[in-house]
């Protein structure tokens, strides 16, 4: 780990958040959007004849879930620290740099990048689970790290 992370981490008596944790936490967090996507496009699901008909109703609106998704994330985590699903199970983002919540441009770099890391097969937060510092690729763009509430 980053001797700087880790002496921040000691000094202000921090601990980082367990894998098992941020992944309750995204969890909870995709199945809250997913329902508020079928909740959205409920009309048009009801109307579906077909599971293939329901895929290409999703398919349609996916740039708008994604939208929906960096709002999401943004929001929450530079007016809490947390999404609601990091709030569950006690975990928060704290920008390294001020050790508080994470500023809207923070935030935003981070939903972006989180977003990103989930095209090109979760690579992004596999890296995560592989560095000491648990910092996934959206944690290392926006300089923020997931710590136990």
């Amino acid at each position: 780990m980053d001797e700087n992370i880790e002496t921040i981490l000691h000094r202000e008596h921090l601990s980082l958040a367990s894998i098992p944790k941020r992944s309750l936490a995204f969890f909870i967090d995709e199945t809250l959007l997913s329902f508020l996507l079928i909740i959205a496009l409920w009309d048009s699901f009801s109307a579906a004849q077909n599971v293939n008909e329901m895929i290409n109703i999703t398919n349609s609106f996916l740039l708008e879930y994604m939208f929906l998704k960096i709002v999401y994330q943004a929001f929450f985590t530079m007016q809490y620290g947390a999404t609601i699903g990091k709030l569950l199970v006690k975990i928060r983002v704290i920008e390294l740099k001020t050790l508080s919540n994470p500023n809207v441009l923070v935030s935003l770099n981070r939903a972006i990048f989180r977003i990103i890391s989930e095209m090109f097969f979760y690579l992004g937060f596999l890296w995560g689970i592989l560095q000491p510092s648990k910092q996934t690729l959206h944690d290392k763009t926006a300089r923020t790290l997931v710590i136990n509430a």
